[in-house]
């Protein structure tokens, strides 16, 4: 019986537990049919093998970044703009060429900043628009070429986007409340007549966004007081230096100085910020032309790769920007300095002006005020 079976599967190997006992042989024939039952049910088992296909040398485990969107943020556009709009100066005083504001007195400016801050916000929309016009043509009048191109095209396309968001979202929501008054038709009285001038609340529709008066006069508002603040405070930074005006702050708040109020540390602390102002767009502008400098292939790097290098950027900026500011303190030390601003004098000037220029300044600035306090009865 045996022979026959091993004749019908010459391959099959044969392996029993023991040879030298006949217990095993008493069950050969049970181990003879389970290992029979073994190979037919693995002859027809489907098997699955995984292969990993690695052509240039990496292996399966890295196949994913190849899913990964690359050059998502349009690396080298962004640092290619960051290292333009700062090649101009921007809040940094240039001396030359020297023109009507150089010779204004800087407590003179001091007080039109102030003025340019608070009056727009107390007039009407012509006098806004006046006070913005009139910015514009000085800033072109007073500053370089380069300088006022970058600066009054960037703050007005700022101030334009503000315009244009709140002007069609500040009454577009419909309103929640209504009349409790009962109509014409029930009470018996007359309907109100019609505007005979054809006034109109709603100036313009845009599908489920409407201009009107109110969001005319908010976003007007809005736009012309942010282009005063940016664009006056331009002007005064391109043509005062940042020891005047701290002279001039120092020349204002100095009577505050009987009730307790650290002048001379607040004085110190502007002059140390105006100061700080360049040395921070400097090294925006020099590290991210550091980085535009090496040529990085930013179409292979993934994403992750990408906002790595920003984050070093980030990095970079601050580390420079707190050595600076050690450095400025060691310079303080070495100098004197031991904390105490009223033992250590800072000598502060008002620089070199001309009476013809103070006078005609404070004379537009007397006239300014005068306008917009009667501007409120005047129809403009």
């Amino acid at each position: 019986m045996y022979p026959k079976l091993l004749s019908g599967h010459p391959k099959l190997l044969l392996v029993f537990p023991s040879l030298s006992s006949l217990h095993s042989l008493r069950n050969y024939p049970e181990i003879l049919s389970q290992r029979l039952q073994y190979r037919h049910s693995t002859k027809f088992k489907p098997q699955i093998k995984c292969i990993t296909n690695s052509s240039n040398g990496v292996g399966g485990t890295n196949n994913w970044e190849k899913w990964m969107p690359r050059n998502l943020f349009a690396a080298e556009k962004v640092f290619g703009a960051i290292s333009g709009a700062t090649s101009s100066p921007i809040a940094q005083y240039i001396s030359s060429p020297t023109t009507f504001l150089h010779c204004v007195d800087p407590r003179i400016k001091m007080a039109w900043l102030l003025a340019l801050v608070i009056l727009p916000a107390k007039s009407n929309m012509a006098m806004r628009l006046g006070v913005v016009i009139c910015l514009a043509l000085l800033s072109i009048w007073i500053q370089p070429t380069e300088v006022w191109k970058d600066q009054l095209g960037r703050v007005t396309l700022l101030c334009g986007i503000l315009f244009v968001l709140l002007g069609l979202s500040t009454d577009s929501a419909p309103s929640l409340l209504c009349s409790r008054s009962p109509p014409s038709s029930v009470t018996g009285l007359p309907t109100l007549p019609a505007s005979l001038e054809g006034y109109k609340y709603v100036i313009m529709k845009l599908g489920p966004l409407q201009l009107t008066r109110k969001g005319l006069s908010a976003a007007s508002t809005a736009a012309c007081l942010t282009f005063t603040i940016f664009q006056s405070a331009s002007l005064c930074l391109t043509t005062t230096t940042s020891e005047q005006l701290a002279f001039a702050l120092q020349w204002y708040i100095l009577p505050l100085a009987n009730l307790g109020v650290p002048v001379a540390e607040i004085i110190l602390t502007l002059l140390l910020s105006l100061r700080f102002i360049n040395l921070v767009f400097d090294e925006v502008r020099n590290v991210a032309l550091g980085i535009v400098s090496r040529r990085i292939q930013w179409q292979q790097l993934t994403t992750l790769e990408t906002i790595d290098v920003f984050f070093t950027y980030i990095r970079r900026i601050f580390k420079n920007i707190y050595s600076h500011a050690a450095q400025i303190s060691q310079a303080m030390i070495v100098r004197g300095f031991r904390g105490d601003c009223r033992s250590h004098q800072v000598l502060l000037s008002a620089g070199s002006s001309r009476k013809i220029a103070n006078i005609v300044s404070f004379s537009c600035l007397v006239g300014l005020i005068c306008a917009t306090t009667f501007s409120r009865y005047l129809y403009l």
